[in-house]
């Protein structure tokens, strides 16, 4: 392993830091960048996919570069989100491990700013931020960014509006003379803009194909549904995959919100993640998910940005993602770190069409899921409504006297006796819903 990273150039405290990760062997964008950022001094721009080891690419270098005995802030990071800044910010501590003299700041938004100030008093050589936060301490002349080497931009496909508006008033505090290495998984019009209007004309463009480590173990599959069965579909998948973890993304805040409704009252191990949710919220509930407290996850694109969790065995796209790039950075969730995983699309009829697009756009191949039959949704129901039964806390509230007088219609029947008679009700329950659903009349 350390060859294979020392060939690059790596040295011997972060090689040891590698191998103590069990980081095995360079992925090809790492090959092709990290050499290029230590021995040259070109504006570069990576290209590779979710997953495949871009921070590694451009954070080992940085680490490396780092005049010690200089006490300012010599490069900064700009992610799209604190979650992945939080992300990064931890794989650098992890890299730099046996780089005592290296100092790293994580100043991202949706926290308050007073800490990040008092932090950045003390000596500090990478900074990791989000463009709003990086401003807010630019104007407080809070940061001094005139000796700043590098300026990373990663997912960069991520932040474009948010580039467009801060990029000139950050590059204006930078010094002339400074290298920008911008990192994004595609390379749609608007990035090719920032790359002209800020990145140097001798630019170095490196690209890793799809056939990545982060990529290779995932099946992308398909399931065709009814709206009105959609959700059923969705816990008979779910409860198929008991015990593993998973990410459901949708479009809207609202949609992750119902959703994670649904998954609360069928007693799943979930929680939900979207942008209008406080910081403090976020922060438990990935916490939650990362060390296994919740299994399932339901999350809007951009606030499942920064989730790096190696045990992630599927995701599921509720909604098709409304851009092929939204679909890598989904997919990319799972499969990490060379294990496998599964992207299941669920599809109304009609979305059929898009999925030619979504192969020839990404060199991928879509197989069909096999839909469960209406009785074997009506079966995973009924274990549903069981689950309920049994994970339903008792109610204290209720008084002695009325449990006494219950116990007493019960008392002579057995467990199994109990058990057929409640399946008997729900079942007939559900055949009365059924029956008293009005019928939508359509007009010819």
């Amino acid at each position: 392993m350390s060859k294979q990273f020392s060939s690059l150039g790596i040295s011997a405290p972060i090689l040891k830091a590698l191998s103590e990760l069990n980081i095995v062997e360079p992925t090809e964008i790492q090959q092709k960048t990290i050499p290029l950022l230590l021995a040259e001094t070109h504006d570069v721009v990576g290209l590779a996919k979710t997953g495949t080891g871009k921070t590694a690419a451009f954070g080992l270098p940085l680490l490396q570069l780092i005049d010690t005995e200089s006490p300012v802030v010599q490069a900064v990071i700009l992610v799209p989100t604190r979650e992945l800044g939080q992300q990064i910010f931890r794989n650098l501590e992890g890299f730099g491990k046996h780089l005592p003299n290296v100092s790293i700041a994580s100043t991202c938004g949706g926290i308050p700013i007073k800490p990040q100030i008092e932090r950045l008093t003390q000596p500090t050589h990478i900074v990791v931020a989000t463009p709003g936060r990086l401003i807010d301490l630019i104007q407080r002349k809070a940061i001094d960014l005139k000796q700043t080497a590098y300026l990373v931009l990663d997912e960069a496909d991520e932040m474009v509006s948010i580039l467009k508006e801060s990029l000139d008033e950050i590059v204006a505090e930078l010094p002339k003379k400074h290298r920008t290495l911008l990192f994004s998984a595609t390379l749609p019009g608007t990035i090719k803009q920032l790359i002209q209007n800020y990145l140097n004309r001798n630019v170095v463009q490196v690209s890793a194909s799809m056939e990545t480590v982060g990529n290779q173990g995932i099946d992308h599959e398909y399931i065709v549904v009814d709206p009105i069965e959609k959700l059923d579909v969705l816990m008979h998948f779910l409860n198929s995959r008991e015990g593993e973890r998973g990410i459901i993304f949708c479009k809207t805040k609202a949609a992750v919100n119902k959703l994670a409704k649904n998954l609360a009252i069928n007693r799943f191990s979930s929680g939900a993640l979207h942008g209008s949710l406080s910081q403090g919220i976020r922060d438990r509930i990935m916490e939650q998910f990362r060390e296994g407290h919740i299994n399932i996850l339901v999350a809007t694109d951009l606030a499942a940005r920064g989730i790096d969790v190696k045990e992630i065995s599927y995701v599921v796209n509720y909604h098709l993602p409304d851009t092929y790039e939204n679909y890598v950075h989904r997919s990319g969730r799972t499969a990490r770190a060379g294990a496998k995983g599964l992207s299941l699309t669920v599809l109304q009829e009609e979305e059929v069409a898009e999925i030619p697009g979504f192969e020839q756009e990404l060199g991928i191949k879509f197989t069909k899921f096999q839909k469960p039959s209406v009785a074997s949704l009506e079966e995973n129901n009924t274990l549903l409504w069981a689950k309920q039964i049994f994970k339903t806390k008792p109610n204290h509230d209720i008084s002695t006297e009325l449990k006494t007088k219950v116990k007493t219609v019960f008392h002579h029947l057995t467990k199994e006796e109990l058990i057929e008679k409640l399946l008997a009700n729900y079942v007939l329950q559900n055949k009365v819903e059924v029956a008293e659903k009005p019928v939508k009349k359509f007009k010819k």
